[in-house]
């Protein structure tokens, strides 16, 4: 348990600098890139600096649930308050959906109406500056996230890179928009969709957290490796699944043991595999018992 809450503060205090990182830089890029929209009269650019706004938004949910998800487990929620991070992350995934949808609508309507735009200096010098930056934000978010597992960190990377791409492919259509009367608008658009994907792999990665999944082959090789070790004589373990709660993980799996055992030795045996599990892996398991020629329905 020592572990789970050296683990779970460093998740808090690495969500919270991370998020104020991202606050400070988003914020300026925003001023930035919007003052560069307006003068140019450029939607696509105007859209990337609302794109960039949003990032600060998701960073403040970010800072939010990062303090939440560390109250300790109480009465009403005994597993504790891990999976805000996860929610954290769906509300993330809405608002980049809301924005993309925007982008998308204004963007088709300027096409019909034949709005052309002419991007000068200013344009190349301001989108420039903000795929650097934004490149880097995401490669120190995805960075702090390997460290600590925190999901809702990984969808801020994403956040980020997204808005480094979406930068990439202005700055590719301003230097085309002087032969293309309809490249702001196509960019409008692709940015749209870029966001769109975006908001599926965050949101999709967090309701499989918080559904609970199969481990990985190589924790479920790793275990069954360990248990060998303690019985070489062999025991059956299948029925593998995890739950993420953030600050600690729960996983329940079934074994198999020979029917002879009384149900005090089953009992042991389940215990020892448990103990062992928790030491070695920091995972909480739940072991059920079954005699060894046992046949599921």
């Amino acid at each position: 348990m020592k572990l789970s809450t050296q683990n779970s503060e460093q998740n808090r205090k690495a969500g919270i600098t991370e998020g104020v990182v991202s606050v400070i830089v988003n914020t300026l890029l925003f001023a930035l890139k919007y003052w560069a929209g307006i003068v140019t009269g450029s939607l696509a650019i105007v859209a990337d600096a609302w794109h960039t706004m949003s990032d600060s938004i998701s960073s403040v949910v970010l800072i939010a649930a990062t303090g939440l998800s560390n109250k300790k487990p109480d009465k009403e929620h005994p597993f504790g308050h891990g999976r805000w991070e996860q929610i954290a992350a769906i509300f993330i995934g809405i608002i980049l959906a809301i924005i993309a949808f925007d982008f998308l609508k204004n963007s088709i309507l300027r096409l019909k109406d034949h709005t052309a735009v002419t991007f000068g200096t200013l344009a190349i010098v301001v989108t420039s500056i903000s795929v650097v930056a934004k490149e880097g934000l995401a490669q120190y978010a995805f960075r702090l996230a390997r460290k600590t597992g925190n999901v809702a960190i990984k969808a801020d990377g994403w956040h980020h890179r997204s808005d480094a791409l979406s930068s990439v492919v202005v700055l590719i259509g301003i230097l085309l928009a002087k032969h293309f009367w309809w490249m702001d608008s196509l960019l409008g658009i692709i940015i749209a969709l870029m966001l769109f994907y975006a908001t599926y792999t965050i949101i999709k990665e967090a309701i499989t957290k918080i559904l609970g999944e199969e481990p990985s082959d190589e924790i479920i090789a790793k275990i069954t490796k360990a248990v060998e070790e303690m019985y070489p004589e062999g025991l059956q373990l299948h029925h593998f699944h995890l739950h993420n709660y953030v600050t600690h993980q729960e996983m329940t799996f079934h074994i198999r043991l020979p029917g002879e055992l009384s149900l005090e030795e089953g009992h042991s045996v389940a215990t020892a595999i448990e103990k062992m599990i928790e030491e070695r892996f920091n995972i909480t398991s739940t072991i059920h018992v079954e005699p060894l020629d046992y046949e599921h329905p």
